[in-house]
């Protein structure tokens, strides 16, 4: 009889009374059960092995399958980034058509973050509860319909509300990805496939800023449909949904489940049959068969999940529903989590505030030092630019901008080769100090092509510390918490980015040093309080 079968039975059950041909770990794992159905029930066979976690995915071995799920999860990585992304581009020509302050501009590149702070722990609470692939999906299709709809919106404040529904979307994705993806991955690789998947971020930067440079600049593009002037900044937007789209198909059809998550949940069979999938794929062509095996599953989690469901009234059901919403933040933030759930609480703050405030501003920054000079030089020059027509669109800022996209990639490349040596920690602390030092001189330089060159180290090197933060997120929580808090950490990143973008909105007119030189401070300030966290290089995943 199945070992599920005799807990629906017996819920009861304890050490003691469990039958002759079961053995128990202390911690309450079965670690031997010849009654499943997974096991040769003749005495020749008694020897079947019951797998960890860990051990299944090093059986399963390391190959094609690895690498289609790179590429997967990959192209929604980039789809997330195309979408936060497609607003700062579309800023230097929109801003005519929407009739935008530059106060309007702090609030519609705000409007992407508020939704993924929304979205974030809220999608990240129902991946740990109810699956990855299925969130993944959903979250995913919420992005691209709603940011696809933004195009056609007539007015200000209905494009800023279809934004902020895209961002819930978006807050879902970004960190429920990075929790799916690391839970199929063999301990020793799982560092530099992590910084892999990172660098698609960088792709989906190329991808906004070559698509803004090939379609903007273009006056082919621009009809009217009945009360609404379609510009060629509207197409690009719609473009800029098709990714998400397309990522939220691929995931419906090409992946399952993460065989981590089924085991927490105590689904064996559906958790072998994924095992068996990624073996037969990367095995694929060597004439080797997967050993039978099964795999141990923690009886009393299991058997809790089983007995606990809503029961009372729907008010009752309500606060058990909150109750068990709030609790991975409880956790977080008590024992032995407490210290690294603080550190990494300051850091996302310190480095998304640093990151997304600067970052969604440059083209905008770019357009106002067209002439030369600092952007920071003349505060009279926004009025200026305000009373100027957006059209036609010069391709200037669209270049730099694609320039700055592309200097990722050397932090990237060197992220995919160090990280498995050195670890995150490291990584992440001397990355964040560096990116603080580029931007304060962001601020000293007086010419273009200085500004230019800071924004590309900037860029560069702060691609360094986001692919190190996405490995330690995944690796400083177990399973049954991951995406949640992950889902916390970047809702919380996401406050700093609304205060970052509208900070930003309000004194780069007036006084935009002070912005610049605050996200230096804070990413010295991020830099700094990274080194309190634990080293998980080449760690088990919990």
């Amino acid at each position: 009889m199945p070992r599920h079968d005799v807990e629906a039975r017996e819920p009861l059950l304890t050490r003691e009374r469990l039958k002759p041909n079961e053995l128990e770990s202390d911690e309450g794992e079965i670690i031997f059960d010849r009654s499943s159905s997974n096991l040769p029930r003749d005495a020749g066979e008694s020897s079947q092995r019951r797998l960890t976690y860990e051990e299944a995915v090093e059986e399963a071995g390391f190959g094609l399958f690895h690498w289609l799920l790179l590429v997967v999860c990959g192209w929604a990585n980039a789809s997330d980034a195309v979408e936060i992304l497609c607003v700062s581009f579309l800023l230097p020509t929109a801003r005519c058509d929407l009739l935008l302050s530059s106060s309007d501009m702090g609030l519609l590149t705000a409007s992407i973050f508020l939704g993924m702070m929304v979205g974030g722990y809220m999608w990240g609470y129902l991946a740990d509860q109810k699956g990855r692939r299925r969130v993944l999906v959903v979250s995913l299709t919420v992005n691209g319909v709603f940011g696809g709809l933004a195009s056609v919106a007539p007015w200000f404040w209905l494009f800023l509300l279809l934004r902020f529904i895209s961002g819930i979307g978006v807050g879902g994705s970004i960190p429920v990805i990075f929790s799916y993806f690391s839970e199929f991955m063999p301990r020793r690789r799982r560092g530099a496939m992590i910084s892999a998947l990172a660098t698609f971020w960088m792709a989906g930067n190329i991808l906004a800023a070559g698509l803004a440079w090939l379609v903007i600049p273009r006056t082919w593009a621009h009809f009217s449909l009945g009360f609404l002037d379609f510009q060629s900044w509207r197409l690009f937007v719609v473009l800029c949904s098709v990714p998400s789209l397309t990522s939220a198909l691929m995931f419906r059809l090409l992946l399952p489940e993460s065989p981590k998550f089924l085991m927490e949940a105590g689904r064996e069979k559906e958790a072998l049959h994924v095992f068996q999938v990624m073996f037969k794929l990367n095995i694929r062509g060597k004439g080797k068969s997967l050993p039978e095996f099964g795999l141990c599953i923690n009886s009393k989690k299991r058997s809790e999940q089983e007995e606990t469901g809503p029961h009372g009234s729907q008010r009752e059901r309500l606060c058990c529903i909150v109750k068990k919403a709030i609790m991975p933040i409880k956790l977080m933030f008590n024992g032995s989590l407490r210290s690294r759930s603080f550190a990494l609480l300051i850091i996302f703050y310190c480095i998304s505030f640093g990151y997304y405030g600067l970052w969604m501003w440059f083209p905008e920054l770019f357009k106002r030092i067209e002439d030369g000079g600092s952007a920071c030089a003349n505060a009279s020059l926004p009025s200026l630019l305000h009373n100027q027509s957006c059209y036609p669109v010069k391709t200037a800022v669209y270049m730099e901008g694609f320039i700055v996209a592309a200097s990722n990639l050397p932090g990237n490349i060197f992220t995919i080769l160090i990280m498995d040596t050195t670890g995150g920690k490291a990584l992440l602390s001397v990355s964040l100090m560096v990116s603080s030092v580029s931007v304060f001189f962001i601020y000293v330089v007086q010419t273009k092509a200085q500004t230019l060159l800071l924004s590309c180290i900037f860029s560069g090197v702060s691609v360094i510390a986001w692919n190190s933060l996405d490995v330690l997120g995944t690796e400083l929580y177990p399973t049954q918490m991951r995406s949640s808090a992950l889902g916390f950490f970047t809702g919380v990143g996401r406050v700093a980015a609304i205060m970052g973008n509208i900070a930003f909105g309000m004194l780069v007119d007036s006084n935009c040093s002070l912005p610049i030189l605050l996200v230096s401070a804070l990413l010295l300030t991020g830099g700094l309080v990274a080194l309190l966290l634990p080293q998980t290089k080449h760690s088990e995943l919990t």
